[in-house]
């Protein structure tokens, strides 16, 4: 009884770990949906670079398998052509991206880290697709501001990911709803954060899981009031709500 106690608590602390990747039950039930519908479907420069990334130590900051293939399919359904991506890190939702474009589709990229961009850029240059992006290094706050300044950026973008500074996200929308076009979408990545957002207040969480938790929900009851747009929020990594905008 001892041992199953145990192996029952290892695997509840490895989900654990991985849960800010999938909130079902068991960790087995996200390696089936991996391997029966992801792995053997995921274009060879994505798992290239997936692989690159996990011996990366940062590597919790990269999007998961399932939300790249869902990305890359949601992208060709809506037949996107103009885009942008707040917040890169190695570069797998962004080739996730970048496939999915046409060959005269555009991503306008931000990280405020060029060398993590650089560590996956052999691979999106390998897959054929590094003309589509244009990446800037640095705050992407002042950028916007510039991009805001000329009326003809207005209602330009199809779609606009954003997984950054969470501390941020509500500032980065009010920008955003003016960037993305009428009909056009922005995903917001972590929404779900970790299930924190359901967590009670003694809950033992990371610092950083604890902080970045209030600008989660804040962001989380903004959207779901806001008139200007229509919202569904998935289960899928560590969560996406997809902003349609209105009017």
């Amino acid at each position: 009884m001892a041992t199953n106690t145990q192996e029952q608590q290892s695997q509840a602390a490895r989900h654990q770990e991985v849960g800010h990747k999938s909130l079902l039950q068991t960790d087995d039930l996200y390696q089936y949906i991996l391997e029966t519908s992801v792995y053997p479907r995921e274009p060879q420069p994505m798992k290239e670079l997936r692989e690159l990334t996990a011996k990366h130590p940062w590597n919790l900051m990269t999007t998961s398998a399932d939300e790249g293939q869902f990305l890359n399919m949601l992208l060709k359904l809506i037949n996107a052509k103009n885009t942008m991506e707040i917040g890169v890190y190695t570069g797998y939702s962004l080739l996730a991206t970048a496939l999915a474009l046409p060959h005269d589709g555009k991503i306008l990229a931000m990280d405020i880290n060029r060398k993590n961009y650089e560590l996956g850029l052999p691979v999106i240059q390998k897959a054929g697709v590094a003309h589509k992006i244009e990446f800037k290094e640095g705050p992407a706050m002042p950028v916007l501001d510039e991009l805001l300044q000329d009326e003809k950026n207005h209602g330009s973008y199809d779609f606009i990911f954003v997984d950054a500074d969470k501390d941020n996200y509500l500032n980065y929308h009010k920008r955003l709803i003016e960037l993305v076009k009428v009909g056009g979408l922005i995903g917001y990545d972590n929404t779900l954060w970790n299930g924190s957002v359901v967590a009670p207040a003694d809950a033992p969480l990371r610092k950083y899981v604890r902080y970045y938790g209030d600008f989660v929900m804040e962001l989380n009851k903004a959207l779901a009031v806001d008139p200007r747009i229509e919202i569904c929020m998935f289960p899928v990594g560590d969560g996406i709500t997809l902003c349609r905008r209105l009017k």
